[in-house]
């Protein structure tokens, strides 16, 4: 069998390494996690011409330095010498800082194609750029283009496939002569052992010694006399090596770019809307507006799923009344029509609005807003270790948490994105503003719009505290700031490219869903169901084992119940709980908390009834900041491709909820 040529995408962030990866493999393409890391793992395929390709998507970085996980992985594949061939990305509206990437890439023998991407936004800023003479200087196949315009792919491939061919590396003697003034540099290079990291020169060796780079320093102490790596530290001391080579590296850029690049002079002129988002005091306002209208508007396009997932629902009588005619034993009937048709309209109803979502944001990304709203709050958000963007996610997790996780795909930081999922959590979504104004207002009538603004500073304060306790463990110092220094131009998305990835994303969050949901609606069905008619659910038999601490939190054993079955479903909490306060069965409790209904009529009079004040107000808390819901859980774990951060923010809201409960329910003892 013919092996597939491996080519790896390599760039910056923003660089539009994503929107060619999904242009190219479209649904042939996998996402997972790289061995012993959490860094997201992109893999795909697809076929041109006669010849079989493999494309890996290489972790977002803005060098080769090994000062992060993305950095380190980056490097090891192509030292591993799995990819024929590296294609860099760039972005052409931006290249000074853009090809900073390739600057570093200079001293690796691996054959590589330059990708002068987003053609159609540096033509708008009035630059011309010859491509020609950039490949006549670095010396291998370099292509204009926009990968967003799937038309215009012809120049791209063409110059594929002369770059398989000629396997050309990039020629980096400008580059050498500028390391050569370097003092110190000539000396270190020397003394490099040729095979150190496979593929990197000892130009590149010896550069990265110099900027202190710990696993090439690392690679030195092990392999090499420590008589020699002491001369290589003298000659290295005293001298600022990363400011040295980043200096040459800018200065052979400009080299590059001296008679290449042709831009006509603008007047910077901030347009309307610019105006408004980085005003003094209307600019927060306006970004969160945007926001929450896109949160509005990602309901068009998910009703049609969510109404699929309702449709689905309706299957449930017919199929059981089906099963029950040909004699299925009753099991079999609750376990295909309760657990599984049950859950798959659950997820196609959520889904319904991932897909809202990711298309309307994904819009807005395309469009350039999005690098306007991490620009308006990044001062804010840095505050708790995040970068402006982390705001979209926050806002809209008052819609959907769900929807909170899926907007944290623009962050390109994994410790950013784990650590803005994390807090995501501490925001009530819709599901619970649906539920916990009704429980205020029935137990405290007026006094229910305090309980409300308690939940409110209480959301605030417990964004501080996870921040605090997470943080330090996701988030370096180093990388907790990132002024956007430059806005890119706005510019019309390609919605062929954006609905690929739309499509995509979907289908893949789709699949991970599933799977996390049918498992854990399984288990909690299991424990609640009664195998005989004298037989005790082994739900109610742990909720009244454990009754004498959770009355701690204000919980008696149904509503502990109630409040695990809301990390099913926020608006299945009230079913659950007229079911076992009514004498329903558990199954039935299930199928409340799943399909978010089944309230008995004289619900309020149950509620008033059964439980006190101080225990409506503990379970108010209580469901309010428990794990939001059991897709969110897997809207988590798809996101970050890590089970144990996924269980750990599961069990960290769990626990907190409780314990939130618990100081509500003494204050309530005190107050009423």
């Amino acid at each position: 069998m013919k092996r597939k040529i491996c080519i790896a995408l390599l760039g910056q962030p923003n660089s539009g390494k994503s929107t060619l990866f999904n242009a190219l493999t479209g649904l042939h393409q996998h996402v997972g996690n790289w061995p012993g890391k959490t860094v997201e793992k992109k893999e795909g395929s697809f076929s041109y011409n006669g010849r079989d390709y493999e494309l890996a998507d290489l972790p977002g970085s803005y060098s080769l330095s090994a000062n992060s996980d993305e950095e380190v992985i980056t490097r090891d594949f192509i030292a591993s010498g799995q990819a024929d061939l590296v294609c860099i990305l760039t972005d052409s509206s931006q290249l000074e800082r853009s090809l900073f990437m390739v600057a570093d890439y200079a001293g690796i023998t691996v054959p590589c194609l330059l990708l002068l991407n987003m053609a159609d936004v540096s033509a708008a800023r009035g630059k011309r750029i010859d491509a020609a003479r950039i490949e006549k200087k670095l010396g291998v196949p370099t292509v204009l283009f926009s990968a967003n315009d799937k038309k215009a792919y012809a120049p791209f491939y063409k110059a594929l496939e002369r770059a398989v061919e000629e396997k050309k590396v990039l020629n980096a003697s400008g580059l050498a002569a500028r390391y050569a003034k370097i003092e110190g540099y000539t000396e270190i290079q020397q003394r490099m052992p040729g095979d150190l990291i496979p593929g990197c020169s000892s130009m590149w060796l010896a550069a990265k010694a110099l900027e202190n780079d710990p696993v090439v320093l690392a690679k030195l102490r092990n392999t090499m006399d420590e008589n020699e790596v002491s001369r290589i530290n003298a000659f290295r001391n005293g001298v600022q090596g990363a400011v040295e080579t980043g200096g040459a590296k800018f200065a052979w850029i400009d080299e590059i770019l001296s008679d290449a690049v042709q831009e006509k002079k603008q007047n910077v002129v901030l347009g309307r809307l610019d105006r408004i988002y980085t005003h003094r005091i209307w600019g927060k306002p306006a970004v969160i507006l945007t926001i929450l209208s896109g949160l509005i508007l990602s309901f068009i396009p998910a009703l049609p799923l969510m109404g699929f997932g309702w449709l689905f629902s309706t299957l449930k009588a017919p199929v059981g009344a089906a099963l029950q005619s040909v004699g299925c034993p009753d099991f079999i009937v609750a376990i295909v029509c309760t657990v599984l048709i049950q859950s798959l309209a659950y997820i196609f109803q959520m889904l319904g609005f991932v897909f809202g979502v990711t298309l309307v944001f994904g819009l807005l990304e395309e469009a350039g807003v999005m690098a306007r709203i991490s620009y308006v709050f990044d001062n804010t958000m840095g505050k708790l270790g995040l970068q402006g963007k982390s705001v979209m996610p926050f806002l809209v997790s008052f819609g959907c948490t769900i929807g909170g996780a899926a907007g944290t795909r623009v962050i390109d930081n994994w410790g950013q994105k784990v650590l803005t999922i994390a807090l995501a959590w501490s925001v009530p979504c819709g599901a619970a503003w649906a539920v916990v104004p009704m429980l205020s207002s029935l137990f405290f009538g007026s006094g229910a719009v305090i309980i409300i603004i308690a939940i409110l500073l209480t959301m605030l304060l417990h964004m501080r505290i996870t921040a605090g306790i997470f943080g330090r463990g996701l988030v370096r110092k180093q990388d907790r700031c990132g002024m956007i220094m430059e806005l890119p131009p706005y510019h019309r998305p390609k919605w062929g490219a954006l609905l690929r990835y739309v499509l995509g994303r979907t289908k893949d969050t789709f699949i991970r869903v599933t799977k996390v949901v049918l498992l854990v609606c399984a288990v909690f069905w299991l424990l609640s169901y009664s195998f005989s008619a004298d037989s005790v659910p082994l739900l109610y038999r742990f909720g009244a084992a454990i009754e004498p601490l959770t009355r701690l939190f204000g919980l008696n054993w149904r509503l502990f119940v109630a409040f695990i079955a809301s990390s099913v479903g926020k608006e299945g909490a009230l079913g659950v709980i007229s079911a076992l306060f009514t004498g329903g069965s558990f199954s039935g409790a299930f199928n409340a908390a799943m399909s978010g209904g089944a309230r008995a009529s004289d619900l309020n009079e149950i509620l008033l009834s059964n439980i006190s004040k101080p225990e409506a107000l503990a379970f108010i808390f209580a469901i309010t900041f428990n794990m939001p819901c059991v897709v969110a859980l897997a809207a988590t774990y798809q996101e970050i491709h890590s089970v144990k951060w996924t269980l750990r923010i599961a069990l960290y809201y769990t626990i907190t909820a409780l314990l939130i409960a618990a100081i509500a329910y003494h204050i309530g003892l005190l107050i009423f």
